[in-house]
């Protein structure tokens, strides 16, 4: 393959790069907001109600665990095709890194801290909001990190279902066996899925309290 004929490639598709890259991020964007809304509660409600932690987080594994093929597959019959059910999958699997992360930052939190706050009149809603998601908030920013990396490279397989996204060109080249359109796929995945984590990154520095970054 020529460098030169593939970027004149990039040149001329670039339009339809740009509208796929767009759906692309509409599809991640929309999944793991909604796995932001479900996961850190749930993650929150297990780290006080300690019997139901094995159910959910099993429940959330099995989603994880299943092929994302096999999901898209299973999901057709009750949702059909399009973007919605490409949503729900995505949904599915961000679930288990949000809900895991989020246990495990607020169940790190030094105990004293906890009883410090109490000490000082603080309510059990005061405690959680104030002290410790704030805590907790470096290793719940590291699942949703985790989770939209993933999904980034997972939401690819929507296009099977008529999601769109920059699936669409990789599949494409793969049954007219074009690497250029394989490629044209590949490598914006790969830049946004960087892009994307860099951002969070920056998000999380920056959400970090400050006396976590000092220590």
């Amino acid at each position: 393959m020529n460098k030169i004929d593939f970027l004149q490639f990039l040149e001329y598709r670039s339009p339809e790069i740009f509208k796929l890259t767009g759906e692309h991020m509409k599809i991640t964007g929309v999944a793991v907001f909604l796995a932001i809304l479900v996961g850190v509660p749930l993650g929150i409600y297990i780290t006080k109600n300690k019997k139901v932690a094995n159910v959910i987080l099993n429940t959330a594994n099995i989603f994880q665990t299943l092929p994302s093929l096999a999901l898209f597959g299973l999901i057709i019959p009750i949702m059909g095709i399009g973007f919605k059910p490409a949503i729900f999958v995505l949904f599915l699997y961000a679930l288990l890194p949000i809900i895991k992360n989020t246990c495990i930052g607020i169940n790190s939190i030094d105990p004293s801290i906890i009883e410090a706050g109490r000490g000082m009149g603080m309510t059990k809603t005061q405690i959680l909001t104030m002290v410790e998601i704030p805590l907790a908030l470096p290793i719940i920013m590291g699942g949703i990190r985790i989770s939209t990396v993933i999904n980034i490279g997972t939401a690819t397989i929507a296009a099977l279902i008529g999601a769109g996204g920059l699936g669409d060109f990789i599949f494409k080249g793969i049954s007219m066996g074009n690497n250029n359109l394989i490629l044209a796929g590949a490598i914006p995945t790969a830049l946004l899925a960087l892009s994307v984590d860099f951002i969070l990154g920056l998000v999380e520095k920056n959400l970090t309290p400050q006396g976590l970054k000092n220590s």
